[in-house]
């Protein structure tokens, strides 16, 4: 079953591509989300990013949570429902 992660602190100037790259380390992600605001049409600073294994998720977790990513720390999580 996919696990979705939550990817958090990303630099404005990160791309899909450029996450999609430094993930494949450990497996090619099965989605990327990558949202923008409305207003602006700039990104927002975060990603969904989807692996369609848990181990896999897993290990991306271990390995680039709080490392440097385009000279910012990334934060990784697994993504929980939004609360409404």
């Amino acid at each position: 079953m996919a696990v979705r992660l939550f990817i958090g602190n990303l630099p404005y100037g990160a791309s899909e591509a450029h996450l999609r790259a430094h993930f494949a380390a450990v497996a090619e992600p099965s989605h990327v989300v990558m949202p923008v605001d409305r207003e602006t049409g700039r990104p927002r600073g975060f990603a969904f990013v989807e692996f369609p294994d848990r181990a896999q998720a897993e290990e991306v977790i271990k390995r680039f949570d709080a490392q440097p990513f385009q000279g910012r720390n990334l934060g990784v999580s697994e993504a929980r429902a939004r609360e409404d």
